[in-house]
């Protein structure tokens, strides 16, 4: 019986007697076999559940995104089955594909005039032709303008030895117009970004829309091979897996940053940019 995949979840770490039944990972290589569906799912929509760790096999009703923006629900038999010319670069959409499918025409009767095609988007030429994922200095990139997101940068910058000067990261796909986007704290060794939300002073920043570019970011980042950690405040829901929710910025919450690199990367590797003291 098909089930949402928070309830299959959860049943299937009472039957397996583990927290995480499927490892990030486990799933990968069977998954690797279909690119655009790689493309179209995202862990924030399914309760941070990660598509690798989900079996090709399984009866989840997942929830999936288009190129276009366009969400919808399926499993992931129902999305490897799709009709398409090529199976692998298939880009199915119950939307899209009603808006495709011809329709008849009735002598007499109104028909809405098609909108005009958009002009395509122009990118500006001053991003560097680098692989994506890469951390780089862009003169593109907006001056930091928060006080507190200064003091968080700087007491990471006590606890943290890593890469300064850089503020943007190379990506595949355009954002806006640009094919880089520029997080407020960037740790390149880490490939981890670390974004610092407040409502702002008129309670107008990260909702509403601009909590739906904050997510269109986060996956541009995570398509380019990084992780993201947002610092939410004023009671901002967290967005991500790995988000912390923070009355303001402090030692403790510097450490919780920490714990939560440590969660993303392994202690291992972590603790070697540490700064001693």
């Amino acid at each position: 019986m098909t089930e949402p995949v928070q309830s299959w979840w959860a049943r299937r770490q009472f039957s397996r007697g583990r927290e995480v039944p499927y490892e990030i990972g486990t799933y990968r290589s069977q998954w690797a076999a279909y690119p655009e569906l790689i493309r179209q799912y995202h862990p924030e929509l399914n309760h941070g559940i990660a598509l690798s760790q989900v079996p090709l096999a399984a009866d989840v009703l997942l929830c999936w995104e288009c190129r276009v923006g366009h969400r919808f629900a399926a499993t992931p038999a129902e999305q490897r089955e799709r009709p398409g010319r090529v199976r692998r670069q298939s880009a199915w959409c119950p939307e899209c594909s009603t808006l495709a499918r011809p329709q008849p025409v009735v002598l007499g009767e109104a028909r809405a005039i098609p909108r005009r095609p958009k002009r395509p988007l122009t990118l500006c030429s001053k991003t560097p032709d680098l692989p994506s994922g890469e951390a780089f200095s862009s003169v593109c990139a907006p001056a930091p303008a928060s006080a507190a997101e200064a003091r968080l940068r700087a007491m990471l910058a006590a606890r943290i030895s890593v890469t300064t000067g850089v503020n943007a990261v190379k990506v595949s796909r355009p954002f806006f117009r640009h094919t880089e986007v520029w997080p407020d704290i960037l740790l390149p060794e880490l490939r981890v970004a670390i974004e610092y939300d407040t409502v702002g002073r008129h309670g107008l920043e990260h909702v509403g829309t601009r909590e739906q570019t904050d997510l269109r970011k986060d996956r541009a980042l995570r398509s380019a091979g990084w992780e993201v950690i947002r610092v939410r405040t004023g009671r901002l829901e967290p967005l991500g897996p790995h988000d912390l929710q923070m009355p303001s910025v402090t030692a403790r919450g510097i450490d919780r940053i920490i714990d939560e690199l440590r969660g993303i990367r392994g202690a291992l590797i972590v603790d070697a940019f540490l700064t001693p003291g």
